[in-house]
């Protein structure tokens, strides 16, 4: 039985390590961005330290290693539960230690997770276990947690738990395994009392923390945008964030704004008018992107109009921002339109899926800042959506800033140039953002600006329409290689600009 218990016990530790390492990989990924580089140096650090400590439990002598192995469980236990949180709060009151700590609690979190199956193996073979039997059932179990956690992560434990109450279940799970251990095994184990009570009070404080979860991050949330805190969920996808302060309502993305109400007019009018004009015989409008609908707002002034297909791969931002009344306010119910067709899904797999045509496109993805976004940025997804767009028909690009980040917005003009599209690059200021730009693109080169609208604009008019295609000599095009697919080298180009740009 004693033996069985200590196998049970390897996947339940095995499931917590490989949870603090995902959790660790997603947070950097929401906060900092480029999930490849993130998870890749917390992967290889994780890892240089499970050797370190598999090294180090040769120190531990035999007769203390059920003893050393209930206060390494403990020790995971509280900095591994509370990793998730107190990762969160020091971005959110400051930044410039986040990575420090980050990596710190890596390694502490890896080198005793890689003492653990050493110390287990160990005290299986003084139970006169056959080495063989030994190697095979500590590593089946070891892999079989990690599988589990590997699918309930993404799948469960991060949308509906959120990452720092699931950095506290996890740690929680680790104290259960003390616990446990203590009482099977309270024979051969000294100072039961301060073991159990150490457990205990380790136990009730993570209890706290998940329980507490929601305050936490709301709190560290508040302090990280300065503004009251209206909506905020973790999706499968991403960390939505809405605040208000008076009359300006704001949208994040993992940290990152996506629009200013007080703005946000400016840069969508830029983004659908200077296409639609030109198209007074556009019927059907494809929109990627643009979950909250601004876009889709803009596009349905249009009479002419049929059929606006928005695909945007979040449910719960689409959700959000069609039944929640003060959001739907802002996009003035477009996503409940009869006209507008919601389809939540991936985006290049979808248009790899269908067959349907559109006069004009209108993609509105967040920045490139990760191969996840970096492919719809890319030669393939262009070649692929220029087969899904009338031959008189036009495509615009939300193409990050041309003065901020000037060779991946040049970067993403040379792509779509490279699948054959005639490109008309244009920007404007938008004082929540700054300078900012887009690359119109046509298959036949026919564009010209308007010089006059048939609606009513805010901020557009024949002036500033012809003052958006037109570059100063401080932002002029650079020559750059298109983005492709194997190489996504707009990623890269995209964070270098904004490193060097932001302090």
């Amino acid at each position: 039985m004693n033996k069985k218990i200590l196998i049970l016990s390897v996947f339940v530790v095995a499931s917590c390590g490989l949870a603090y390492e995902l959790i660790a990989g997603a947070l950097a990924s929401y906060l900092l961005g480029d999930s490849v580089l993130q998870f890749s140096t917390i992967i290889g650090c994780y890892l240089f330290a499970m050797g370190v400590g598999a090294h180090l439990s040769k120190y531990v002598k035999d007769e203390h290693v059920l003893a050393r192995f209930v206060d390494i469980e403990l020790a995971i236990g509280l900095i591994g539960g509370v990793s998730a949180a107190l990762l969160f709060l020091t971005f959110s009151w400051a930044a410039a230690p986040f990575r420090l700590l980050l990596y710190v609690m890596v390694f502490m979190i890896g080198a005793m997770v890689g003492m653990e199956v050493p110390l287990v193996m160990r005290a299986l073979n003084a139970r006169q276990t056959a080495f063989a039997d030994i190697v095979s059932r500590v590593l089946t179990f070891d892999y079989l947690g990690a599988l589990a956690v590997s699918l309930l992560f993404p799948l469960v434990l991060a949308p509906q738990l959120g990452l720092v109450r699931t950095g506290y279940l996890f740690g929680m799970l680790n104290i259960g395994v003390a616990l446990w251990t203590i009482r099977v095994f309270r024979a051969e184990l000294d100072n039961l009392a301060g073991r159990t009570l150490r457990a205990c009070g380790v136990l009730v404080a993570l209890a706290f923390g998940f329980a507490s979860a929601d305050r936490l991050t709301h709190f560290g949330e508040h302090s990280l945008f300065g503004d009251e805190i209206v909506y905020a969920t973790s999706t499968p996808y991403q960390r939505l964030v809405i605040t208000r302060w008076k009359d300006d309502t704001r949208l994040y993305i993992n940290g990152n704004l996506q629009f200013s109400s007080r703005d946000e007019y400016r840069y969508h009018e830029a983004l659908v008018h200077p296409a639609l004009e030109r198209l007074p015989w556009a019927k059907r409008v494809l929109v990627l992107g643009g979950g909250d609908g601004l876009a889709a707002r803009e596009v349905l002034r249009y009479k002419n109009i049929e059929q606006v297909t928005l695909v945007d791969l979040d449910p719960a931002m689409t959700a959000a921002f069609r039944t929640r009344a003060e959001l739907a306010a802002l996009n003035r119910g477009a996503l409940s339109d009869p006209r507008v067709r919601i389809v939540n899904a991936d985006a290049a797999v979808w248009l790899r899926g269908t067959d349907e045509m559109f006069d004009a496109v209108i993609v509105d993805f967040p920045d490139p800042s990760s191969f996840a976004l970096g492919k719809l940025y890319s030669v393939p997804f262009y070649s692929m959506l220029r087969h899904h767009l009338a031959a008189n028909g036009l495509v615009v690009v939300q193409s990050t800033s041309p003065y901020f980040a000037p060779h991946a917005f040049w970067t993403i003009d040379a792509t779509l140039r490279e699948v054959g599209l005639r490109t008309y690059p244009y920007h404007l200021y938008v004082p929540s953002f700054g300078e900012w730009g887009f690359i119109l693109a046509s298959p036949q080169g026919s564009f010209t600006p308007p010089v006059t609208y048939r609606l009513p604009m805010r901020f557009l008019n024949g002036a500033t329409t012809a003052a958006m295609f037109t570059f100063p000599p401080d932002m002029q095009p650079l020559k750059m290689a298109p983005n492709r697919l194997n190489t996504q080298s707009l990623v890269h180009e995209f964070e270098q600009d904004w490193h060097r740009t932001i302090r």
